[in-house]
């Protein structure tokens, strides 16, 4: 019998190997809410060469790193920080690491210098799923998953990030972290 396969916020979840789906293919991703209505998450290695000052109007100066955080709603803007409590409204997904809050306030902080871009992360869009969709997408064998360790959002290069989560998954996985991303290099 097949154990089932337990997935909650701040899980993060890892794209199988050979994902084709653009969007997704090599992702590491960070479950923020999952419950009975579907999941949210942001795609953690997909940065996009853009300062989020440059993204919003009256944004304080600030060089704090973008991504693309999935193919849903990429009109809007998002943040995972290291602020907690500080940081009115934010929600917390695992120990040391909030999703939103309030904007206003984020922006005051920044100003004041209470927040460094280490502290923070920004997202464009995000990835969903349905009620019960990630589950299934579970079953089959499209994600992996991987507990969460906030130096993944905030300390590790974007670039490396799939390659490292898959190599401290351990064993047969370590193995599977050395595969070239694409067989023509094989």
């Amino acid at each position: 019998m097949q154990q089932k396969i337990i997935v909650q916020k701040g899980t993060i979840l890892l794209a199988e190997p050979f994902m084709l789906d653009p969007n997704f293919k090599r992702s590491a991703i960070l479950l923020c809410d999952h419950g009975s209505e579907g999941s949210v998450g942001f795609i953690l290695n997909k940065p996009i060469k853009m300062n989020v000052a440059d993204l919003l109007a009256e944004f304080p100066e600030f060089h704090a790193r973008v991504s693309f955080g999935g193919p849903v709603a990429t009109d809007t803007l998002h943040y995972v920080h290291s602020l907690g409590e500080l940081l009115d409204e934010s929600y917390e997904v695992a120990d040391g690491v909030s999703w939103g809050g309030d904007f206003n306030q984020l922006k005051a902080l920044i100003k004041e210098g209470f927040v460094e871009p280490h502290h923070i992360r920004f997202f464009i869009g995000y990835s969903g799923w349905t009620a019960g969709q990630l589950e299934e997408e579970l079953e089959v064998g499209s994600w992996l998953t991987a507990e969460m360790d906030k130096n993944y959002i905030f300390n590790i290069q974007t670039k490396k990030l799939w390659r490292q989560i898959m190599h401290n998954k351990g064993n047969q996985y370590a193995v599977i972290s050395q595969m070239p991303e694409y067989k023509t290099w094989n």
